[in-house]
């Protein structure tokens, strides 16, 4: 680390009004499913367009739910909150923690950790081919 301070991500209040299709947004997380390691808060994991947060434009996938209707979401379960949602009538206020730009919420290191080491598989078939390839030259070439 540098010693640079980070500036903690801004809570906002959204108040959205449910329509045909609910709230129109996806959730992840819980003490039961946590997303973020050594975190069990819900986050937006998805806004269906034309919903009503889309609509509204403010929440954004990778927010964290800190509230709904006033109600705290520390400690709950999914299935706890998902119940919540449904529950919260036609107009429903939210306290959202916004993102950091730049910040991934989500599981760290999972997608470059995979990508390297699909590069590295790479790197080893091409080499095992050419190897192979070096090989079947070689005794090809000591036949004749």
């Amino acid at each position: 680390m540098n010693g640079s301070v980070h500036a903690s991500p801004a809570v906002v209040d959204i108040q959205l009004k449910r329509g045909p299709a609910g709230l129109g947004f996806n959730i992840v997380g819980g003490v039961d499913q946590q997303y973020v390691v050594n975190d069990s808060g819900i986050y937006v994991s998805k806004i269906k367009e034309d919903g009503a947060a889309a609509l509204d434009g403010r929440l954004q996938e990778g927010d964290k739910i800190l509230a709904i209707n006033g109600m705290k979401l520390e400690d709950r379960t999914h299935r706890a909150v998902v119940d919540l949602f449904r529950t919260a009538g036609e107009d429903v206020q939210l306290q959202v923690q916004k993102k950091l730009p730049g910040h991934m919420n989500g599981p760290t290191g999972a997608q470059p950790e995979q990508s390297s080491l699909s590069f590295l598989g790479i790197l080893a078939a091409v080499g095992g081919a050419a190897l192979l390839v070096s090989v079947i030259y070689m005794r090809h070439i000591r036949k004749h």
